[in-house]
Formats: C-alpha cells, sequence, structure tokens
C-alpha cells in the first residue's frame, strides 16, 4: 500500500516529479550562462584578430617586421627542392578544410564511443574550437583585406584574404586541442611525446604555407593566434574545472535530493541499487538517487561490485536485508549475475544501463541514458522474461539474459586483454575476432529437445534469449525474451561469398519466418502452449531452417533444452564473460523467471 508525503512542490499541491527524470537547479550545470560568456568572448576575439590584421595592413605597414615579410618568404621560394616540395604538400594538407572537418568528426566520435563512458565535454570542446575558429575567420578574411605574397604560388589562391592563414588557424585548433585532450585524459609515459609532436603540427603547416607562397608571416601568426584564442575561450567554458562552465555546489546533489524528499511523493517500499563502480560516475550516481528520491524511494543504498562479487552476493544480501526492488547500473555481466541471483524470486528489477553493450536494455526498448531508464522502470509495469540456465565442463550452472555461444564469439571476449578494451573500446574485439578467423572449424553435436542427433561444422554458436546486438545487428533474429524458448544459431561460412551472405544475414536480420501462433509481444504468457519437445521448431515442428540454400551459412533452432558436444575443447562465454574452453554446453530455458519494471507501452 503506498502512502502519501504530505508537502507542496513547485508546481502546485500534488506535484512530485519534475518534467525530466533527475533534473534539478540545484545540479543545473550553468551551460546558458556559460554560452553566453563564450559569444561574449568570440565577438573579443573576432575583434582583436581582424584589428590586428587592420593594423598591419594600414599604418603599420611600412614598420617592421611587416618590411622584412617579402624577403622572408622569397627566401624560402630560392629554397625550394623537389622533396621539401613533396614535404610541403603532405604537411600543408593537415590542415585543409577536409581534412580538419574530418579528423574532428573521427575525433569527436572516439570521444564519445570508445571510453567506457562518453566524454562529452571533450567532444563539445574539440568540436565548438574548431568551429570557432573558422567562424572567426571568415568574419576576418572579410574585413581585412591582403593580398597573397606577389611569389610563384605552389596552390590555387583561394577567393579569401590572405590574412588570417586558414590552414594555420584550423590546425592550431585542431591538433593543440588534441594535445590538450591527451595531457589532460592520458596517463601513459608516452604523453608529453604525443602532444609535443601534435603541437609541433602548427608550426609545421604555418612553415609550409609560407615555403609554398600562399601568406606572409603575419597573416600565419594571425592563425596561430586566431586557434589559440578559439581553444583557450571554449576551454574555459566546456573543460571541468573551470569557472565558466559554472559547476554545480559541491552539496548540490544532497540539496536537489532534500528538495525532491520536501515534494508531494509516494511513499515506496524498500529498494537497493546494484552498481558496477567501473561504468558509472558520481555525477550519474546523484542523478539516480534524485530519480529514486522523486518517485518515493527514499534513502536508498548504493551497493558497489567488486572483482570478486560482480553482483550476485550483494544481490542475496539486499534480499536478506529486505529490499523489494532491486536497480541495478552496469552492463551486461553485471545484469546477468543481478538475475542470476533474482531468478525465480518474483522480486522485480530496473534495468540501469551503464555499460558497453547494454543488450537486455536494448531490446526491451528501454532509453539508454540512466536517469531516464530508472525513471521509466520506476514508473512501469512488472512483465516477467524468460531467462536461461546454462552449464558445461568446468563451471556450475548459471543464468543468463542475452547470449551465450562457444566459438569465434567467446574467443573473441578471451583474446580481448582489459588493457586494449581500456584503450581502444569495441575496435578491439574486431582486432581478437581477426586472430580467432585462423583457428580451425568447430565439429559439434547437437540434440534439442531430445530428439535426433545434429551432426556440425562451425565458427561459431550462439544460444540467444534475445535477437539483436549493437548497430543493428540482428544474430539471432526472431529471439524473444518472452517466449518461453531459446534460439540456437549455427554459424558456418565458407569463403568470401559465405561470409558476405553471413553479414546480410546479420544486417537485414534475416532468418527464418516466425510461426504466426508463436509466444510474443501479443501472444500468450511467457512459456504457455510452447512446442512439443523435440520440434526444435517454435510452434510448430519443422520451423526451423538454414538462412541460405542447403544449410547455408547460418542456420537456426528453437528449444526448451539443447546439448552440444565438441570434438575437442573450444572457448566458451556466458553473457560476454568468458567461462574457459570445454567440450560440452547444456542450456534449457526457465520461462517467466526473472521480473523486470518496463514501461507500459512496452507491454
Amino acid at each position: 500500500m503506498e502512502t502519501t508525503v504530505p508537502g507542496r512542490g513547485a508546481d502546485g499541491p500534488g506535484a512530485f516529479a519534475p518534467r525530466r527524470p533527475g533534473r534539478s537547479p540545484a545540479l543545473s550545470s550553468g551551460t546558458a550562462k556559460a554560452a553566453a560568456r563564450v559569444a561574449a568572448f568570440a565577438v573579443c576575439q573576432a575583434a582583436l584578430v581582424a584589428g590586428a590584421g587592420l593594423l598591419i595592413t594600414g599604418p603599420a605597414h611600412e614598420l617592421w617586421p611587416m618590411t622584412a615579410e617579402d624577403a622572408v618568404v622569397e627566401a624560402l621560394v630560392d629554397a625550394r627542392t623537389a622533396t621539401l616540395t613533396t614535404a610541403s604538400t603532405v604537411v600543408s594538407a593537415l590542415g585543409d578544410t577536409g581534412t580538419v572537418v574530418g579528423l574532428t568528426l573521427l575525433a569527436c566520435l572516439a570521444l564519445v564511443l570508445v571510453p567506457r563512458l562518453p566524454l562529452w565535454r571533450e567532444t563539445v570542446f574539440l568540436a565548438a574550437a574548431v568551429s570557432l575558429q573558422s567562424a572567426v575567420f571568415l568574419l576576418v578574411t572579410a574585413s581585412v583585406d591582403r593580398t597573397r605574397p606577389d611569389v610563384e604560388r605552389l596552390d590555387d589562391s583561394p577567393p579569401t584574404s590572405s590574412y588570417t592563414s586558414g590552414h594555420t588557424g584550423a590546425a592550431t585548433a585542431l591538433y593543440a586541442g588534441l594535445a590538450v585532450l591527451v595531457l589532460s585524459r592520458v596517463r601513459a609515459p608516452w604523453r608529453a611525446p604525443l602532444a609535443a609532436l601534435l603541437l609541433l603540427v602548427p608550426l609545421l603547416v604555418g612553415l609550409a604555407r609560407l615555403y609554398r607562397g600562399m601568406h606572409h608571416p603575419t597573416d600565419v601568426a594571425g592563425g596561430l593566434v586566431n586557434g589559440s584564442l578559439s581553444l583557450l575561450v571554449v576551454g574555459r567554458a566546456a573543460l571541468a574545472g573551470h569557472s565558466w562552465a559554472a559547476r554545480p555546489p559541491a552539496d548540490a546533489a544532497e540539496i536537489a535530493v532534500a528538495a525532491a524528499e520536501r515534494r508531494a511523493a509516494p511513499v515506496r517500499k524498500q529498494a537497493a541499487v546494484i552498481v558496477n563502480p567501473t561504468v558509472t560516475d558520481a555525477a550519474t550516481r546523484d542523478r539516480l538517487r534524485l530519480v529514486l528520491t522523486q518517485h518515493g524511494y527514499h534513502d536508498t543504498p548504493f551497493i558497489d561490485t567488486t572483482a570478486q562479487d560482480p553482483g550476485g552476493g550483494q544481490t542475496a544480501g539486499a534480499l536478506r536485508a529486505g529490499a523489494e526492488l532491486i536497480v541495478v547500473c552496469g552492463g551486461d555481466g553485471t545484469v546477468r549475475t543481478v538475475a542470476d541471483a533474482l531468478a525465480g524470486t518474483g522480486v522485480p528489477l530496473v534495468l540501469v544501463p551503464c555499460g558497453t553493450g547494454n543488450l537486455l536494455a536494448r531490446n526491451l526498448g528501454l532509453p539508454l541514458g540512466p536517469a531516464d531508464a530508472l525513471a521509466a522502470g520506476l514508473a512501469g509495469e512488472p512483465r516477467t522474461l524468460d531467462l536461461g540456465r546454462i552449464e558445461g565442463d568446468g563451471f556450475s550452472a548459471v543464468h543468463f539474459t542475452a547470449m551465450a555461444g562457444a566459438g569465434l564469439d567467446a574467443a573473441m571476449l578471451e583474446e580481448t586483454s582489459d588493457r586494449a578494451k581500456s584503450a581502444l573500446g569495441w575496435p578491439a574485439y574486431v582486432l581478437a575476432g581477426a586472430k580467432g578467423l585462423r583457428a580451425p572449424r568447430m565439429r559439434l553435436t547437437v540434440s534439442l529437445d531430445g530428439g535426433p542427433e545434429l551432426h556440425r561444422t562451425a565458427r561459431m554458436v550462439l544460444i540467444a534469449n534475445i535477437g539483436t546486438v549493437q548497430a543493428g545487428a540482428a544474430p539471432v533474429p526472431a529471439a524473444r525474451p518472452d517466449d518461453g524458448l531459446l534460439d540456437l544459431a549455427v554459424f558456418d561460412p565458407r569463403g568470401a561469398g559465405g561470409w558476405l551472405r553471413t553479414a546480410g544475414v546479420l544486417l537485414r536480420g534475416g532468418g527464418r519466418p516466425r510461426d504466426a501462433k508463436e509466444p510474443g509481444a501479443n501472444g500468450p504468457a511467457p512459456g504457455a502452449n510452447g512446442p512439443a519437445p523435440g520440434t526444435g521448431g517454435r510452434g510448430t515442428a519443422g520451423t526451423s531452417r538454414a538462412a541460405g540454400s542447403a544449410r547455408g551459412p547460418v542456420e537456426f533452432h528453437t528449444f526448451r533444452r539443447a546439448e552440444l558436444s565438441f570434438t575437442r575443447p573450444q572457448p566458451r562465454e556466458v553473457d560476454g564473460d568468458p567461462v574457459g574452453p570445454g567440450l560440452r554446453l547444456a542450456a534449457e530455458v526457465r520461462p517467466g523467471a526473472l521480473t523486470v519494471l518496463l514501461p507500459a507501452r512496452e507491454r
């Protein structure tokens, strides 16, 4: 029974939640104020650079060092050689518009996708600095009319003024910006040499532009100043630790939670949050605590997982302490261990994706933002989902929520070191997978629901409770987490054509047609009236088939219980965690074993 805490919110009696979950004035980052300051200082920057250009082309035109500029350019022209010209072409290209834009986009994507937690401030810093430099450059060239040096020029002359050097300014904003990020975010011993190399690039670009007869020395100096000021202005606003970012006070989270507690909100049952600390930072915890308070869950404990106990022990302890709701905040491995401890208890789970995969959350259509996902779950309704139960030689039975398998995918996970994952992110798995392609095919025997044995060769096999993975790929497209069945996919591509056909199956979600009466989003309750043992089909016998001619490169089956035996030990994994090589896997479905709170629209 829910009771209501008396109170009056800012939106009137009875209001208890802000329009957006986890938002509070106490946690405001001052973005609007910072943007206004950037705009004001950008105007000053443009005025300063343009004023210097008007001074150079006007009253100071006959003064030193402007009177010596032509001699410097002519000396560089006289020193031209075929080797230096080739080198200047390469270096100058580092400041071309296409190169700078392309590298900026790649760097921003890497800052968002590669780290475990996206570096949004650093991404904004780099993108905004390059953009500001370009905007100021266009304004300055429109206001300062300066002809290019009267020498043989190695490039076509663009219509813009010689002042400032756009190549130099863009190179300064990009490469010096990357140097700032390397020095602030990288802890490896090679960070100083790399940063020095990056800082050298704008100077070399400026020298190349002089050598190619495209600019005067003061044009290059203006470009260096423009790029440097852009980094300074944007860095003061975007990077953490600077005053313009208007960071919240140290006790901002406590202020926000206290304010939420004063608002009228239904008092909920006792909850506990199981947190993987390696993928959940302090700011995320603060917003999750605020969302919980906004929904009536007060003083909810946050319990960290450890390398020795990745979630199962913490969940069991929370249940013993009386928790009636568990929130899991982590990646696929954390979700699996928590779900394993909750299997069959009926205690509802709320998924808060904080890892890199988050496969179950993606397949359920949940928001991927932690605060949004928590708010959606707390406002949702209970729904039962299936779990897979798997065991093999060398490891005891455990539950899984997404996928388990053997072969190439397990080898990728097993061969990827923590250091490679930290440095490269998900591309590290791709590199490890390329090594696994040299391994010979596995030979296996498959028995489904007590039916006849199937003898196969394969690169990998997947036992799936869900259908899709990252980037929309669907290795087991018909798998559903609420149909009372598990799916088996056998991948055995041969030659380039086989791999291309396999890629086509993954990308278009191809596979067998689903039976019209199969359980699913609009079908009967999980586990009800499933297929008869031994059919290997979904709802009726004979629905399993290969994706392609004969058995094709990919073959699908459905089952309640499966036995897989390998002729030699194969690498194996469960929900992305390697479990060691072995000769056997046995999996069965546990229909409706896990209760998850999901938004009503997902039902």
